[in-house]
């Protein structure tokens, strides 16, 4: 069944119970994106309205910021970010009021993303949601599972921060630059590296 996305309109919820290839995909289970009817559209629809904001970011900024909203109906109010974006999703995405985000952000796969309030999002900072099946035979026939990642509110992150599928970061906390967050991350902490680790707690000055 192929889902009509082009308008923008079409709410999450709207999506998960009309079509399985969605439902599959926002519930955590496998499925097969390149064998999907709809799965692709919907990435096309968001993945273009992306395009068309970074096109237009500077010379109708109101333009693009509904845009943005339409795309992310999650998203919330005082959001800053600079172009280029880039999101394969927009319908699972949730963003909290006066988050900003740099350019070169990037949230690759499907299920949900949650990042909280008054967060900092450094530049190239990338999300990723999907694990390919890690037996030949499977991942040859292209199935794949999305966790969801969540981060809380008030949360930095350095540039180049990468967050793999399935974490967990909590609220206060600082993430530097060029980490690869592979597991979950406690509130109020400053955590670094590949894989990325707690190395103190935030300091109350």
């Amino acid at each position: 069944m192929t889902t009509n996305v082009g308008s923008g309109a079409d709410s999450l919820a709207d999506l998960i119970e009309r079509d399985a290839d969605v439902r599959a995909l926002f519930g955590g289970e496998w499925i097969r994106y390149r064998a999907s009817d709809s799965l692709p559209e919907l990435t096309w629809h968001a993945q273009s309205t992306c395009a068309r904001i970074n096109q237009i970011f500077f010379d109708e900024p109101a333009e693009a910021q509904r845009l943005f909203h339409d795309l992310v109906p999650g998203a919330g109010s005082g959001i800053d970010f600079r172009p280029p974006i880039n999101l394969d999703y927009g319908v699972g995405l949730t963003i909290g009021d006066r988050t900003f985000i740099n350019k070169d952000f990037l949230i690759v796969g499907g299920g949900y993303v949650t990042i909280g309030a008054d967060c900092l999002i450094g530049p190239r900072c990338s999300i990723y949601t999907p694990n390919h099946a890690e037996e030949p035979t499977r991942r040859r026939e292209g199935w794949e599972r999305a966790s969801a990642v969540t981060i809380g509110d008030n949360v930095w992150f350095g540039g180049s921060v990468t967050v793999l599928p399935g974490v967990t970061i909590g609220s206060d906390s600082i993430i530097g630059a060029g980490s690869v967050v592979t597991s979950d991350i406690p509130s109020g902490v400053v955590a670094v590296g590949n894989p990325c680790r707690v190395v103190r707690p935030i300091r109350q000055d």
